[in-house]
This record gives structure tokens, sequence and C-alpha cells, in this order.
């Protein structure tokens, strides 16, 4: 009787857990990513996420990022930009609540390469992060890696594929590892969009994410040149 007992008082706990942070529950994400070339060597990175616990509802985050990126060749780039990030770390919606807020500098790397007809991208990041909870401030440090992997089906529709994960300069080592599995459309020659699932691990919880990411990179130079 006493390890039935403990048995469902585990069983309890694990459920309490679930639904204090909303492990349980499929979130989504809404995303929009744009790289606009404004030279032959330089380009403007803008990104806009917004991420719900539940189904486009029950915020979770608000993520705005931008930079300048440098093309080494076609095969290679670096960035160097800023973001800032609204966090609401609860799954429970509490009235005059207090979200976290972070100030982000990052700068990445990046290579492509083919395989067959597969395209990869390797993305190499380290982040200096500046973070406000309301009642104490902290400074982060992080490193990520990201390999891609794009797989095109016809000239309109492609597969895309990534596993991320991201490693900690201090305290626990492991932060979060990201699986990422989508359909994607070429609307135009510059405009696609892609539906997938992420699968988001983290030490102590697993999350589940619907994802629908719009990307558009319009060249600006010409633009440039005629003013």
């Amino acid at each position: 009787m006493r390890k039935i007992l403990g048995l469902l008082m585990l069983i309890s706990a694990f459920t309490v857990k679930a639904q204090v942070n909303g492990e349980d529950k499929l979130g989504s994400w809404h995303m929009y990513f744009g790289t606009n070339k404004i030279s032959d060597k330089l380009s403007i990175h803008t990104e806009a996420q917004l991420r719900y616990y539940e189904q486009a509802k029950n915020f979770n985050q608000l993520l705005l990022r931008t930079g300048l990126n440098y093309h080494i060749d076609a095969n290679a780039w670096t960035t160097f930009g800023y973001g800032y990030i609204v966090t609401d770390g609860s799954f429970e919606e509490f009235p005059d609540e207090t979200n976290s807020i972070e100030h982000r500098i990052f700068e990445r790397f990046f290579l492509k390469n083919k395989v067959w007809e597969f395209n990869f991208e390797h993305r190499y990041t380290l982040e200096q992060r500046f973070l406000d909870f309301g009642d104490r401030n902290d400074v982060q440090h992080r490193m990520r890696y990201r390999l891609q992997m794009t797989l095109p089906l016809t000239n309109t529709f492609f597969l895309n594929f990534y596993d991320e994960i991201f490693i900690n300069l201090q305290d626990d080592t492991f932060g979060q590892n990201r699986l990422y599995a989508a359909l994607g459309i070429n609307v135009t020659n510059n405009l696609s969009v892609q539906a997938g699932y992420l699968k988001n691990h983290f030490s102590g919880a697993h999350y589940d994410r619907l994802q629908i990411g719009v990307t558009y990179n319009p060249d600006l130079r010409g633009i440039l040149k005629k003013k």
C-alpha cells in the first residue's frame, strides 16, 4: 500500500509540474526572417518571433533581432547583431506579473555546403545576454551550434531540418536542444513559407511547438543605387 501511495504521489507531482510550466501543451511560434542586400558584401538581417505556450494564445516570448551581415563569399558570412527579448517564464498567467527583459548582443558565422541534393548550413553563435528579471539583473554568456539541412523536392516545395544545441558558459553547461522539421514553399524567388514542428529539450522540461515562418529577402541594392 505504501508503494502504491508513493507511486500515486510521484505521478501527481509530475502532473502538477506539467500543468505549471505548460509542458503538456502544444504551443506555437510565429516567425518572420529577412535578409536584405545593401551592397555586394553587406546585408541587413531582420527577425521577429512571437511565441505562445498554447496555439496562438498564452504569451511566452517576443523576440526582435537585427544584425549586419558581411558576406565573405557565396558560402560564408558573418553577422554582428542585437536582440530584444521579452519573456513570460510561467505558463500560468498572473495579474500584474513582471516579464523578464533581455538585451542580447550576438556574433554569428555561417558556412554552407552541398552534398548530392542536400544543402547544408552550419551556424555558429556567441551570445552576451543582459537580463532584467525585475528584482535582479544578470549577465550570461552562451554558445550555439545549428546544423541545418534543406532538401529541394521541386522548384516550389522543399523540406527543411535542423538540430541546434545551446551551451552555457556558466553554471550548468547544457542549455537546451532544438530539433526541427518542416515543409517549405517557395512563393517567389525571394519569398518562402515554412510550416513545421519543433521539439525543444531543456534539462528539466520538454516542449512541443508548431511553427509557421515567413522568409522575405528583397534585394535593396537597386533601390539604394537609384537614390
